[in-house]
């Protein structure tokens, strides 16, 4: 990756309390890299493309081990591409694929849902067996299962069903567990690496050449944005959505030998996508012990267009020009290259420990 000069910190950079004490005696180093988390949050997974790259085109490369990817909604489709013959390309290919997409005023759920489709059948090619045997990456991809008025995609029975969501989850994120139940489908080759599920009702099933492109829809199936899909094969009939309805920043009990490298588009772990917005609620620091989150430093988005990340808000922002919102899309993800460069530069001369702050 070519290097762009750098002139104020890109990233910023946390750890638990178990990463920071491994990073300061040994600092971070690919070998212990075991977990990578894929969070939800469409648009924004184009505005850290450059970390994306240069971790999978680059970094992680270096010192090949098999390593467990997880992600939720975009968290599944950048993890996707990457577990493609050419990590690098796949990557960069997701990011065209997604920018080029076009929607006009009032579109129905239905042409997402057929326009994401075709953009998963352009992204992989064909190549579902080649990314299910990647040999270095597992994949997993998180799903919710709905309950209630959330089975039917008919919109005014649906935002009557996301009111009660938005209620219940008030007063506690636990009474989520009368919507949900939470889908993860994972590589056949290894279960994924986390300690018992306790929070919600949890189900998992085994990826397959047959279920994966329904797998990754389902987990990208924003309520009143797309359809819901109705069968996965291998899991049964059902009403599956966004994993980033339970799990929006993958707020698991992570168990493994190594760190858990979470690019972020963040420095905040927020539970569920309806706590976006209630400030007191926070990760279970308990469970996150090994994670080494990076993300986009404040200074770094205040230069972007916008100062901030790409996100959904752009289609409304940009309706009628989709030029102006292309431009502005590509432009992130141009800058986006500021982030790897700068990770790869601190990883390389092993000063990590220096930059990093308790998560």
């Amino acid at each position: 990756m070519s290097a762009i000069q750098i002139k104020f910190p890109a990233l910023t950079l946390r750890a638990g309390k178990r990463a920071m004490a491994r990073i300061r005696e040994r600092g971070l180093r690919a070998e212990d890299i075991a977990i990578l988390p894929g969070a939800a949050g469409g648009p924004k997974g184009l505005g850290i493309q450059g970390l994306d790259l240069a971790l999978f085109g680059d970094w992680l490369p270096a010192v090949p081990r098999p390593r467990t990817l997880i992600g939720a909604s975009i968290g599944s489709w950048r993890f996707a591409a990457a577990c493609l013959p050419d990590a690098r390309a796949g990557i960069l290919r997701l990011g065209e694929l997604y920018t080029s997409q076009r929607f006009a005023r009032r579109v129905s759920m239905g042409e997402v849902s057929r326009c994401c489709m075709q953009l998963l059948d352009d992204l992989l090619e064909g190549r579902d067996q080649t990314l299910l045997s990647n040999p270095l990456y597992h994949l997993n991809i998180v799903v919710v299962k709905s309950q209630g008025r959330l089975i039917d995609d008919d919109r005014r029975a649906l935002a009557l069903g996301l009111s009660s969501v938005i209620g219940n989850n008030l007063i506690a994120r636990s009474r989520l567990a009368r919507h949900f139940e939470r889908v993860i489908l994972h590589d056949e080759r290894l279960a994924p690496p986390l300690a018992p599920l306790t929070d919600f009702r949890s189900h998992f099933h085994t990826l397959s050449v047959a279920n994966i492109r329904q797998a990754l829809l389902a987990s990208g199936s924003i309520p009143m944005v797309m359809e819901a899909i109705r069968e996965i094969p291998g899991v049964g009939q059902g009403t599956f959505r966004d994993g980033g309805l339970l799990d929006y920043h993958l707020d698991l009990p992570y168990q493994s030998d190594g760190l858990v490298l979470y690019p972020h588009f963040t420095d905040r772990i927020i539970p569920g996508w309806f706590d976006k917005s209630l400030f007191w609620r926070k990760a279970n620091n308990e469970q996150l012990q090994d994670v080494v989150l990076l993300a986009p430093s404040a200074e770094y988005l205040q230069r972007l267009p916008h100062r901030k990340l790409p996100d959904r808000t752009d289609f409304k922002r940009y309706l009628g020009d989709d030029d102006g919102r292309e431009r502005y899309w590509r432009k992130a993800m141009l800058e986006s290259q500021r982030l790897g460069d700068e990770f790869l530069q601190l990883a390389d001369k092993s000063a990590i420990v220096d930059r990093l702050a308790p998560l």
